[in-house]
């Protein structure tokens, strides 16, 4: 139950389809979520640009009354009663925080704070500033606590605000006779600003997570018809390739039988057609295998048999049987192995992973090269893994194509793997059987000096099963 689990985790992972249809839905809503940014920031941007426009352009509009009202009570040589009542008026009905006269030792004049303990701390502020034409200037400022009216009174804490001052330079003829102050406190501002900032994140995370469901279902939708062509033409692949088994094996077997009869009456050319039908007839009988195959892998049809077993034994067959081809290129073939070696494993598909990186490696390998193959069982890993190395001394695969040749019928040199009779399946089907035991396959090449295929795959799955025995390796050099 536990292996169908991963396998179904592994296969959803590894779905075409599925793969696209997520990478669609993040691309609308990566797409989405910059509209919603954009959005977002336009909003905020005009609403905070809006409001504090309006909130300068009163404060000057106060400053400019004020300071005409200045202007002519310094004509008539004093500040009225009535003027001074009027400027407190201004004050109270437009919510300035303060507006202060001030000297040029800094000496405050007259003047008025709407908090009287934050007068002091406003005129601070204000030392040493000559505002310039109707600049506009903001502070932010600690409001100390009130003083307690009872000793038994709960203690208050200290109060921030922001303000936004302004100031005229006041000239009487053509020397300066002091300097005006006003200002406002917009801290209500601030903090309506801070929240319309606050609703729009909000929503726009709301409309987000509803962009990325509306992302998932249209992109569900439009991979509907994708998925139906393809699921077709997969089904007429191993469809084929099924039906093309029985004629191909047919018409191999003719071929033998026309070899045994009149095989030695046949002419060489005859013979030379013959050879050839009977190559080409094989070839496509692998290519036919590998097919059917790749077809039932993909519809998850192709299921691993898993038992516990020595795989030692099998990989000397395996060797024995490809030393034939070794030989007739003169090529070195080394196995180092341990005596012994249980795993859990698919026996068959193991030993068809071995047998296409060693026919792979005696391939591109040219005559009087080396290939090793090299098995070892690393208990230190938790998951007791096996490493299979398969290494040549052949043509090398360049950097570029590196990560293609696991691809179907990819293959780096056409004509070389055509005359060979590959058919750029072999190593796909490779992958599939490692990822299908929760492993991975690596290769290190260099062009002119041969190439490293290294596998890695758990062959420990539940703790029921039997510890792998592991003895003293051994070399086999010549099998």
């Amino acid at each position: 139950m536990k292996f169908n689990v991963l396998s179904h985790i592994k296969h959803w992972n590894k779905d075409l389809f599925i793969h696209t249809q997520n990478r669609l839905a993040f691309q609308y809503s990566v797409i989405m979520m910059i509209f919603l940014t954009l959005f977002i920031s336009v909003v905020y941007f005009l609403v905070n640009t809006f409001i504090t426009f309006d909130q300068e352009r009163q404060l000057q509009s106060i400053a400019d009354q004020q300071t005409k009202i200045i202007l002519d009570s310094l004509r008539d040589g004093k500040l009225t009663q009535l003027e001074l009542e009027t400027l407190n008026t201004m004050q109270e009905s437009n919510n300035q925080s303060f507006y202060f006269m001030v000297n040029l030792k800094g000496q405050p004049l007259f003047g008025d704070a709407f908090i009287p303990r934050f007068e002091s701390g406003i005129l601070t502020q204000l030392k040493g500033w000559v505002p310039q034409f109707r600049e506009i200037r903001y502070e932010t400022m600690i409001l100390p606590p009130p003083p307690r009216r009872s000793p038994h009174a709960p203690p208050r804490d200290e109060r921030q605000i922001d303000l936004m001052m302004t100031g005229r330079s006041i000239y009487v003829g053509d020397q300066l006779a002091g300097v005006y102050y006003t200002g406002k406190d917009i801290s209500f501002i601030h903090e309506l600003l801070q929240r319309l900032l606050l609703i729009l994140v909000l929503l726009g995370t709301l409309f987000l997570g509803i962009a990325l469901l509306l992302s998932y279902f249209m992109s569900k939708r439009a991979m509907i018809p994708i998925r139906t062509s393809f699921q077709r033409q997969r089904e007429f692949v191993a469809d084929a390739s099924h039906e093309l088994r029985t004629p191909l094996s047919i018409l191999h077997s003719s071929i033998d039988v026309l070899e045994m009869e009149d095989g030695e009456s046949l002419s060489d050319y005859s013979q030379k057609v013959l050879f050839n039908m009977k190559d080409e007839v094989r070839r496509m009988t692998k290519l036919v295998v590998d097919l059917l195959t790749l077809a039932r892998t993909d519809s998850g049809s192709a299921q691993l048999k898993r038992e516990s077993f020595d795989f030692i034994p099998s990989v000397e067959q395996l060797v024995r049987s490809t030393e034939t081809l070794a030989h007739s290129k003169e090529i070195h073939l080394q196995l180092h192995a341990p005596s012994t070696a249980l795993v859990y494993a698919d026996r068959e598909r193991l030993k068809q992973l071995l047998y296409i990186l060693l026919d792979n490696a005696i391939k591109y390998t040219p005559n009087g090269g080396e290939v090793t193959l090299t098995l070892s069982v690393d208990l230190t890993d938790k998951s007791r893994s096996l490493f299979i190395v398969v290494q040549d001394t052949g043509v090398g695969i360049p950097a570029e194509d590196q990560n293609r040749i696991f691809d179907r019928f990819f293959r780096v040199d056409k004509n070389r793997s055509r005359q060979m009779g590959g058919t750029g399946l072999g190593l796909a089907i490779a992958k599939w059987i490692v990822e299908s035991h929760q492993g991975t396959i690596q290769v290190s090449s260099l062009p002119g000096e041969g190439s490293k295929f290294t596998v890695r795959m758990p062959i420990i799955y539940s703790l029921a099963l039997p510890t792998p025995l592991l003895k003293e390796p051994l070399e086999k050099e010549e099998l």
